[in-house]
């Protein structure tokens, strides 16, 4: 099968270039060089000489809480634009399969269930990333539009939960919180420092996958994409709170001071756990535990950390 994924060089890409099925298809992985996604004419034309099996839309503009705060305009019309000249130019080429990659923060703020794929608009989102939502959820129900107004087109979205990794943004101006606690925790080793500051309370509650098992579920999805639902979360089931990464980081790293907390900072939502009861039922669920892949992520910032 001949594959294009958008974003190869982000985490999402890089973890599937690294998966032990990568010789198992013929990919592309076009640089921002290559193909400027901002440009629908240029998206198009590299779309219809390519005539790819499946295109899996993996780019975007990510980042954590912080990111998300300062440049909400940048975060949603980039995700949209670019969402959107993916889509529409895989259709005007003639591709008929295609992978969209959501994001959980789709879903409504505040609910202390799993979150389930009906749930998408059905209540509030989360304000400190509210234009990186709306935007997902458009290019979603894009997808689904497309597929509706002529079933030849199967355009199915992946909701993977909140992921670290290998190739994850370490910069604490765009990292997500794992990547962020790993760097905290490992300059304050370095430095000596006998405290380290976690905002809020430390209970609020994330779910956080490996990238290497979201890679996995992608391929798998390649191979059997006929049966993969046309929504579907991809995500562990199970969640930790802030205090138990900080925890688990500290024991990777090797730190022994103690953590105190800045009640004055945001933290966003209280919970956010998704509901794999679809994904078990398609088949899939991953495999890496929270320590081996903090592990993974650890071994891979200090190799990055040394160049």
């Amino acid at each position: 099968m001949r594959i294009l994924i958008t974003g190869g060089s982000g985490m999402v890409g890089s973890n599937f270039r690294e998966h032990v099925a990568v010789k198992s298809h013929e990919l592309l992985f076009p640089s921002s060089q290559d193909l400027n996604l901002f440009s629908y004419e240029q998206t198009e034309k590299f779309i219809r000489e390519a005539q790819p099996d499946l295109i899996i839309h993996a780019a975007g503009r990510v980042g954590g809480i912080q990111a998300n705060m300062r440049e909400p305009v940048r975060f949603l019309t980039e995700n949209l634009d670019m969402g959107r000249n993916v889509i529409l130019a895989a259709r005007a080429a003639g591709v008929k399969r295609l992978i969209n990659i959501g994001s959980s923060c789709m879903y409504p703020r505040n609910l202390d269930v799993p979150l389930s794929e009906d749930m998408i608009l059905t209540g509030e989102l989360e304000p400190t990333n509210e234009g990186y939502a709306i935007a997902k959820i458009t290019v979603s129900r894009l997808c689904d539009y497309i597929t509706r107004e002529n079933p030849e087109y199967q355009y199915k979205t992946v909701i993977p939960c909140n992921l670290y990794g290998r190739h994850d943004k370490f910069d604490p101006r765009w990292s997500h919180l794992i990547p962020a606690i790993l760097h905290k925790v490992h300059a304050a080793k370095l430095l000596g420092q006998t405290m380290v500051e976690i905002w809020g309370d430390g209970t609020a509650r994330r779910e956080f996958m490996y990238a290497g098992d979201l890679a996995d579920a992608l391929y798998n999805a390649a191979d059997n994409f006929d049966t993969l639902p046309g929504t579907v979360n991809i995500g562990l089931g199970t969640d930790y709170s802030v205090n138990d990464y900080y925890a688990i980081a500290a024991e990777v790293v090797g730190y022994e001071g103690e953590f105190v907390y800045d009640l004055s900072k945001p933290v966003g939502m209280k919970r956010k756990l998704t509901s794999i009861a679809l994904a078990n039922t398609w088949g899939w669920s991953a495999k890496t535990s929270l320590r081996e892949g903090l592990a993974l992520t650890y071994e891979f910032y200090l190799n990055t950390e040394k160049k």
